[in-house]
């Protein structure tokens, strides 16, 4: 008996039920002509590519599925009551929180980095723990608010920054300087989860717990374009934790507020969060503007400035950022082969151009701001589909996927003319190109997908020509 039949759930979405998906993804063996039978819980970007490729959408109450993009409350409530066949893919590992909420996150980054300390005292070596600066002191408050204040008083002249643990698009987000500003924020209702703000027991006498929140020093010497503050926006697919496999995207932006960059005004927010949520609040604001830049066109302006080294030298941090962000829940997210997980990772530069991880998104936004958005947005989607590859197309040693570059394998994978190859030794290049033309995106797919039917007819003869329906599928996508 599955656990679907054990605890009375139906089946396809609402409340979970039994998966009959026959692919394996990622050069597993499965039926490369059968229809894929996806669900779908939202009605942006990614509808359109799933429907794009010829799949089957399934709407009805009950109706099985082999592909199913949910949201992260359907985790929650149905994942652990359901039933997933072999073949079944969904987008969201079941803990993926202790990454993407900002307390376990910060929680998950202090214990890893005080493990590399004690492997770094035991070996006698040099710490690989001076690879996880990447992130600005932080607290979580109540439980380390006396924590909190000891370091405040070691920075008296130092802005810090209040953020929700679990909110996104800046909401419930403050800038302050003095504790007393701490004080007045407690009494007021945001503080307080919205489903309490109202509770009392029977006597009128309990008080409502407080929300968790997150305070870290600012990071105040932002690199700023045109005087404006910006952040860089880029997309990670994680297929597997046990062992790491890890994809970077090589389109990503930069979002920008719509005004100039002053410290003094730490009371607007439009000043110092980038959100597009925010923005929109500025009174200048025209959503005829997209304030986004490219990724690859700020990584030109940056050369021109700072010259190739820096540059080279600010890539090099950020994949070490992934890869240490990923390693230090890797024991700690559950490993499922149904499970892969897009992340959106927001991170700033400071004025020595080094890189500090701002938060990492678990759903990030797939609603597009303009027509160039959506575009970026359906190639992401659609490479993040072939490489789940639902039809088994492919090998399983592919080392990029249209816009997609595996850049970790159990290991850093590096570039090279042959097959996947890892080495922990210094100065080699890893097989990461954020920022770097996609532009012979189609042309690369095309090429790719009949490399994998020549090889995998080379193995299986009896195996019919998968070609033509893969260059249709590719076709379909925005170029």
């Amino acid at each position: 008996m599955n656990k679907r039949a054990a605890v009375g759930y139906g089946a396809g979405g609402g409340k979970g039920g039994t998966r009959r998906g026959a692919g394996l993804g990622e050069g597993g063996q499965g039926n490369a002509n059968r229809v894929i039978r996806f669900r779908c819980g939202f009605t942006n970007t990614i509808l359109d590519v799933l429907r794009n490729r010829g799949w089957n959408h399934v709407t009805e109450e009950g109706a099985d599925w082999d592909f199913y993009w949910c949201d992260v409350g359907w985790m929650r409530e149905v994942f652990d009551h359901c039933y997933m066949d072999e073949g079944a893919r969904i987008c969201h590992f079941r803990n993926h929180y202790e990454l993407t909420r900002k307390n376990l996150m910060v929680k998950n980054f202090k214990r890893y980095r005080k493990q590399l300390e004690r492997e770094a005292a035991t070996a006698g070596g040099k710490s690989e723990a001076l690879k996880m600066d990447f992130y600005p002191p932080t607290f979580e408050l109540p439980t380390e608010y006396h924590m909190f204040v000891e370091e405040f008083k070691k920075h008296p002249s130092a802005t810090w920054i209040m953020k929700p643990a679990a909110k996104s698009q800046g909401k419930g987000i403050f800038l302050f300087r003095k504790l007393k500003d701490i004080t007045d924020w407690k009494k007021n209702s945001v503080y307080k989860p919205a489903s309490q703000q109202n509770h009392q027991d029977s006597q009128g006498e309990k008080e409502a717990q407080v929300e968790t929140y997150v305070v870290c020093k600012y990071i105040d010497n932002p690199y700023l374009v045109g005087n404006k503050k910006f952040d860089v926006r880029f997309y990670v697919l994680v297929c597997c934790y046990a062992p790491l496999k890890v994809w970077l995207y090589r389109e990503a932006f930069a979002r920008f507020s719509t005004v100039r960059y002053n410290l003094e005004s730490i009371e607007d927010n439009v000043v110092h969060l980038t959100n597009v949520a925010i923005q929109k609040l500025a009174p200048d604001y025209d959503p005829e503007r997209d304030c986004k830049w490219s990724f690859a066109s700020l990584k030109r302006y940056l050369t021109a400035k700072h010259g190739n080294e820096e540059v080279a030298q600010l890539m090099r941090e950020i994949d070490e950022l992934v890869i240490y962000s990923l390693k230090s829940v890797q024991k700690i997210i559950i490993n499922d082969k149904h499970c892969f997980e897009l992340y959106g990772y927001d991170i700033m530069l400071d004025t020595a151009m080094k890189p500090w991880l701002l938060e990492v998104n678990a759903s990030p936004s797939l609603t597009a701001s303009s027509p160039q958005d959506y575009e970026l947005k359906y190639r992401l989607l659609d490479d993040m589909v072939t490489v789940i590859d639902m039809e088994n197309r492919l090998t399983g040693k592919e080392k990029r996927i249209g816009g997609f570059d595996l850049m970790w394998h159990d290991g850093p994978v590096l570039v090279n003319d042959g097959g996947v190859e890892y080495t922990s030794a210094p100065g080699h290049c890893t097989n990461s190109f954020l920022g770097c033309s996609n532009e012979n995106r189609q042309k690369q797919l095309k090429q790719m997908m009949r490399q994998a039917n020549i090889a995998k007819r080379h193995n299986n003869p009896t195996q019919p020509n998968q070609n033509t329906s893969v260059q249709q599928s590719a076709a379909a996508g925005v170029a």
